[in-house]
């Protein structure tokens, strides 16, 4: 049912320039294959990935977000199916869900991307912390201070976002002919002096708070860390009384 909705959905809003992508949680957690087995009395016989490559719903529009629990043979179908991962080892953390095995993803030859999570898992919500969390992780379980470089983990967080959205042909690195999405970072800041390596800046030592201004495809949505799309601080009082009203009826059910 999966495969043949997804179709239909690519046949009525996708195009060969602008596929459908399919984002799904794949073996978040090491009891996942046991859940499905009960759940819809299947035999899931290997790992997770194995069995959705089973149903015949894994291609390379398909981004897989955690892949916690992942068996050789789910590296191997994702490769051969040519479906993304988005690693997100604060949410993972936080959840205790385990450890990615990303440098053996990218060994089988797996686009890894970044990602946060939900609020609910990932407090912050911020990219600069999860990829040094994601660099000092697998250094430190793989105990190899050369695992995950920065240089690494930036294309993670950018090129390799890019591919994971299949539109790598527009975005995600400046070039000639891609949109100009650009984050202007200030590190002209005691915690960012003296510059040495840029990439090792970005990841171990820079945070969000340090970007300046940002421009998406060629407008500027942050300028001087004022966003000029939308009313920051009507925003988080809209987001207050919210939280105030979730409360009440929270306080009224017990």
């Amino acid at each position: 049912e999966l495969k043949i909705l997804r179709e239909e959905l690519n046949r009525k809003y996708g195009s060969k320039n602008a596929p459908i992508i399919w984002h799904m949680h794949v073996a978040e957690t090491f009891d996942e294959a046991d859940k499905i087995r009960k759940a819809f009395n299947v035999d899931v016989g290997g790992g997770v990935m194995e069995y959705l490559d089973s149903l015949g719903v894994l291609n390379e529009h398909v981004i897989a977000a955690h892949c916690v629990a992942l068996t050789d043979r789910d590296m191997a179908v994702m490769k051969a199916r040519g479906v993304k991962a988005s690693h997100n080892p604060v949410s993972n953390l936080k959840l205790a869900s385990g450890i990615s095995p990303v440098p053996k993803m990218l060994e089988h030859g797996v686009t890894v991307s970044l990602g946060t999570d939900s609020p609910c898992s990932n407090n912050a919500a911020d990219m600069f912390e999860v990829m040094k969390v994601a660099a000092l992780l697998h250094k430190g379980v793989n105990r190899n201070p050369t695992v995950l470089s920065a240089q690494q983990v930036l294309k993670m967080a950018t090129l390799d976002g890019a591919r994971a959205l299949c539109w790598d042909n527009e975005i995600g690195s400046i070039e000639v002919g891609k949109r100009a999405d650009l984050a202007i970072i200030n590190f002209e800041k005691p915690h960012l002096c003296p510059l040495y390596n840029e990439f090792s800046h970005l990841v171990y030592a820079a945070k969000s708070s340090d970007v300046e201004t940002v421009i998406i495809n060629g407008k500027i949505v942050m300028e001087n860390r004022r966003l000029t799309t939308l009313d920051v601080y009507k925003v988080m009082e809209m987001v207050e009384k919210a939280k105030n009203r979730l409360l009440e009826r929270l306080q009224a059910q017990r």
